[in-house]
């Protein structure tokens, strides 16, 4: 494998995504790593994002705007930019809810007219160490297949519609879909996928922000032609809403069932968390052909929480083994 800094590219969205990229962009700093682009799930309609979306008829910024102050500098700079990104009025007037970096990205997206360029503009300004692009240029909703919400038929399919509604399910996502089906994946990022050396899916919410890019017909195409090895870093643990029940092995599973093509290089998991499910990830892992990484990546104290440093550590010893 080569010793030289490498190319990559990470999907996700919201505070997984957020993770992963604190994480490489320690490896950024060290030289590991010379080029990263953050590919961000575009579907969220709540909060300030999904206001925005239903106002201005945008993209909806937050999952964006969480990545750029993932990719700001641990410098008094950096910080002080990444907290004003993410800072969150307050009071009880209209603008209560808001948060100033989806403003400021909503509003060079009015002045420029160009989603990218406004991007990289921020990521300038914020002195970000990478690259933040979305998934898509196209505003489109998440819909999913759901099983258990009509008690007298249990296995009976109901479809839910929108981010927010499928991550706060009560039943079991059976699938999940885009609507438009072929959203216009952004061509930028798409072509940091076919030049990538490594590209990077999860951690997050794994139906609404990590599988979504999976469902974008162009980016799917990417990720299984492209010669970039593919890390898929498994949660912590199940998501109420979402994963309820799911140990390691189901998230690989569900993977597979909605981009079957996908060949991945390796698996990151925390060691701890894995637990007595250690015996069916090392099958479903074994099975795909894939490396089965065990790593200590979670937090102290029990939260479920991936902890940047050690992510970071991990990381390079996948990417760049001494």
């Amino acid at each position: 494998m080569s010793q030289r800094a490498q190319s990559v590219v990470a999907f996700g969205g919201g505070h997984g995504l957020h993770a992963s990229l604190q994480a490489l962009r320690r490896l950024v700093d060290d030289l590991t790593i010379d080029e990263l682009t953050a590919v961000v799930t575009v579907a969220d309609n709540g909060g300030s994002s999904g206001r925005l979306r239903g106002e201005f008829g945008v993209l909806p910024p937050g999952d964006l705007r969480m990545a750029l102050a993932a990719l700001c500098g641990d410098d008094e700079w950096g910080t002080t930019w990444a907290e004003v990104l993410q800072h969150r009025f307050a009071g009880d007037g209209d603008m209560r809810g808001h948060v100033v970096g989806n403003l400021l990205i909503v509003g060079l997206w009015e002045l420029l007219g160009d989603p990218v360029d406004a991007l990289d503009r921020v990521g300038r300004l914020l002195g970000a160490k990478g690259r933040v692009l979305p998934m898509a240029l196209t505003p489109m909703d998440i819909t999913a297949e759901v099983r258990g919400l009509v008690p007298e038929a249990p296995d009976a399919l109901v479809a839910v519609r929108g981010q927010v509604e499928v991550a706060t399910t009560e039943g079991v996502i059976s699938s999940i879909a885009l609507d438009p089906p072929d959203p216009q994946a952004c061509p930028e990022a798409v072509r940091a996928v076919e030049e990538a050396d490594w590209a990077v899916l999860g951690p997050g919410s794994w139906f609404t922000s990590v599988i979504p890019h999976l469902m974008v017909p162009a980016m799917r195409a990417a990720l299984v032609g492209t010669d970039a090895r593919v890390i898929v870093v498994l949660n912590l643990g199940e998501q109420l809403g979402e994963t309820g029940g799911f140990g390691p092995a189901d998230h690989l599973a569900v993977l597979a069932e909605h981009a079957p093509q996908l060949k991945v290089h390796a698996v990151l998991a925390d060691r701890q968390s894995v637990g007595d499910d250690l015996a069916d990830l090392q099958h479903v892992v074994a099975a795909s052909g894939a490396e089965l990484v065990l790593d200590d990546i979670a937090e102290d104290g029990g939260a479920p929480r991936h902890d940047p440093a050690r992510l970071a550590a991990a990381y390079a010893r996948i990417i760049d083994p001494q």
